[in-house]
């Protein structure tokens, strides 16, 4: 009989089908960084309208801006050993909670009792470091929902799933925002962003499992895919081994590479719109349209370069595959950095700096995966010390990027930013992912 025997193919039908719980899993992800990126994003939307009626100066709102930076890099790697310590959806009911009450506080800085201590400013900026202290925890998080729930075989593109979320947020967080502002007022704009941030918290709370063997809606079709090729993580915690990590030689160039990963990034958080602006010559409307490019380009491209990763693993094995994705998205941005700020015409400087954002976060998707590649059992206390010292990087990029350009022209500056670019790059030259630290006889 064509195509097999009549049992065979009375077991094919049988086979149950594989529920889909893993990318509702995934969707919960994707808000959360979207929510990150609209707490994040809105203080600045909304800074005109505090400075207007608080007479905050230029460079005090400038401290204020930067306070939730220094929170958010400081916490990394407490929040990454706690999302290893007490799984991820703990860890986001209460993170989620804290920030998005935080968040909807920031309306009601000038009557908190802080201001009668330290301040109208200062008031402002513990608010906003507490809030960065809250979202910290956020992408190591997201690491150890990834090990749990996407397999061996899907890393990469599990990894691309909170940038999908900062390409969405970055975008769409000017518009809402400035709308809501437009009808109810900047206050308005926090309460509403907080009451988001609570229900996504009541999600994480009613439908997560740290592993889908916990999961009711889970069934062993979809287990066996989760787990194919790999192994479930250990019920109980383990400490970080933070000496084996740190003399590691792939860690230190993958968290040095994220280093350098994050100061170009920064530049688009930071200067890009006023660069568009001041720069280019664009109206102030129109730069606010123009500025959403990047982020709509890192809502493409990071997704893709997660597929890519992992399609590179199955060719090449995990050393080489995640070296190619890095290697491509890095040198891809670089060279477009470089062009789209030597380039007179300012409508294809907007689309080479666009796609230069893309392709840094196409690579970035691979550092995320390769935090489980090294150490699956302790992916959030790795991403963690890396994220950390990619926000070091971004923290230094307004500072550098402003000095250079002052002192020698903003062409300058955005190739300083593809040479940092290129030595992320050159950093995985020691990065072996197919050798992890859980497990040194590991290969590929």
């Amino acid at each position: 009989m064509l195509g097999g025997s009549p049992a065979l193919a009375r077991r094919e039908i049988d086979r149950p089908v594989a529920t889909s719980v893993r990318w509702y899993i995934m969707s919960l992800v994707v808000a959360t960084s979207v929510l990150t990126y609209l707490d994040r994003l809105n203080l600045s939307i909304a800074g005109k309208y505090i400075q207007d009626e608080f007479a905050i100066p230029v460079r005090t709102m400038g401290w204020i801006f930067s306070a939730f930076l220094l929170g958010y890099a400081l916490f990394q790697i407490p929040g990454g050993y706690a999302a290893d310590r007490f799984g991820p959806r703990r860890l986001f009911v209460v993170v989620i909670t804290s920030w998005s009450v935080l968040t909807a506080a920031t309306a009601i800085a000038p009557r908190l009792p802080l201001v009668h201590w330290f301040g109208l400013a200062w008031s402002f900026a513990i608010v906003r470091f507490l809030i960065g202290i809250g979202e910290a925890p956020s992408s190591p998080g997201y690491a150890t929902v990834v090990a749990a729930w996407m397999g061996d075989g899907h890393r990469g593109v599990g990894s691309s799933f909170s940038m999908l979320g900062i390409g969405l947020g970055g975008a769409f967080t000017p518009i809402f925002i400035a709308s809501v502002m437009q009808h109810w007022g900047w206050r308005a704009s926090f309460y509403i962003s907080g009451a988001l941030g609570l229900l996504i918290a009541m999600a994480w709370y009613y439908f997560a499992t740290d592993q889908p063997e916990s999961h009711p809606s889970v069934n062993p079709a979809e287990l066996e895919l989760i787990r194919r090729g790999g192994k479930a993580p250990r019920a109980h915690r383990e400490d970080t081994p933070w000496g084996k990590m740190l003399s590691n030689r792939s860690v230190i160039a993958l968290v040095l590479g994220y280093f350098c990963q994050g100061f170009p990034i920064y530049f688009y958080h930071t200067w890009f719109f006023i660069y568009l602006v001041r720069v280019r010559g664009f109206s102030l409307i129109q730069g606010g349209f123009w500025a959403a490019c990047p982020y709509l380009a890192i809502a493409i491209l990071s997704p893709s370069g997660g597929w890519f990763s992992d399609f590179a693993v199955r060719r090449m094995g995990r050393r080489l595959g995640r070296k190619t994705a890095v290697w491509l998205g890095m040198s891809g941005s670089a060279v477009l950095l470089w062009s789209g700020g030597q380039t007179p015409n300012k409508f294809a400087a907007i689309a080479m700096l666009a796609v230069a954002a893309g392709l840094n976060m196409f690579a970035a998707a691979t550092f995320w995966a390769a935090c489980i590649d090294l150490s699956q059992k302790h992916s959030g206390s790795l991403s963690g010390l890396m994220n950390t010292l990619g926000n070091l990087g971004g923290w230094l990029s307004p500072i550098v990027t402003a000095y250079v350009a002052t002192r020698f022209g903003w062409s300058r500056a955005l190739a300083l930013a593809a040479l940092v670019t290129l030595g992320s790059g050159f950093c995985w030259l020691f990065v072996d992912a197919g050798r992890g630290i859980d497990e040194p006889s590991a290969s590929a």
